[in-house]
């Protein structure tokens, strides 16, 4: 085989991994999982004609907050955490677009779109709500807190934007013209007015120190507080009690400021 030979078959393989990457993006981003059975509380909301399914936990408090998962997580499996932590708080477990007892399809606009849809049809039962969001949710949960407001923000194993994360990964291709979900936390950022826990794990083989750098430098060091889980992997964080003490104490210093 020739040179030319050679390099037109190189162009061919480079433009057609390049069509499946950007045809097939939103599969490699979302990844539904149904998980096992629960007897949870669950409730549905409606949002821009999909049926979203939220696992609600301890209905009824005064304070709630809105947990957003990540792109493989099922969220139920968090259920026994946040009941053990934060038995005062109404918790919401958002199931994605597609993920679970869910309807419809996720891409970027449609999950902000839900998060506003449910903050704004459970606004009215709180007298606050915060907001945890956890990977791919950190930016959901970044989000919300740009547009609507909380008391409290918490981002756990956060990153600045998918669009960095992809350019580094595919840096032999223009990623930010074949992108169409970009979840660029970082931008947003300006316009979040509540307090802000990040919660980083100290042995994340996910989301690289770097991307939750530069997301943790674009805030006011008066607005953030960081805490970082020893031992912890990216999937492995949500076991640890560290995890939801980190979380309760952020939430429940608000409820002794309120008590003052």
């Amino acid at each position: 085989m020739n040179l030319r030979a050679l390099l037109a078959l190189g162009l061919v393989l480079y433009l057609g991994w390049g069509l499946l990457l950007y045809v097939f993006q939103r599969q490699l981003i979302y990844l539904p999982v149904e998980g096992s059975s629960h007897s949870y509380p669950v409730e549905r909301f409606s949002s821009a004609g999909e049926s979203i399914e939220v696992l609600v936990l301890n209905p009824g408090k005064q304070r709630a907050l809105m947990y957003f998962g990540g792109n493989a997580e099922w969220v139920a499996g968090n259920a026994p955490g946040f009941l053990h932590s934060l038995p005062d708080q109404t918790v919401y477990l958002v199931n994605y677009r597609g993920y679970a007892g869910s309807t419809g399809t996720p891409s970027e606009p449609a999950l902000y779109q839900d998060a506003l849809s449910i903050y704004d049809q459970i606004r009215d039962r709180h007298r606050g709500i915060s907001a945890a969001g956890r990977s791919l949710g950190s930016a959901v949960a970044t989000y919300l807190a740009s547009q609507r407001p909380l008391e409290r923000l918490i981002l756990v194993t956060p990153f600045d934007s998918i669009l960095h994360i992809a350019q580094d990964h595919y840096w032999f291709y223009p990623v930010s013209l074949l992108l169409k979900d970009t979840f660029d936390s970082m931008a947003r950022v300006a316009a979040i007015e509540a307090d802000t826990l990040v919660v980083l794990a100290q042995g994340d083989e996910i989301i690289s120190a770097k991307y939750s750098q530069r997301l943790i430098e674009a805030f006011p060091p008066s607005q953030l507080t960081v805490v970082t889980i020893d031992g912890a992997g990216h999937n492995s964080l949500s076991g640890l009690q560290e995890y939801y003490a980190a979380m309760a104490g952020f939430v429940s210093r608000d409820e002794r400021a309120r008590r003052r």
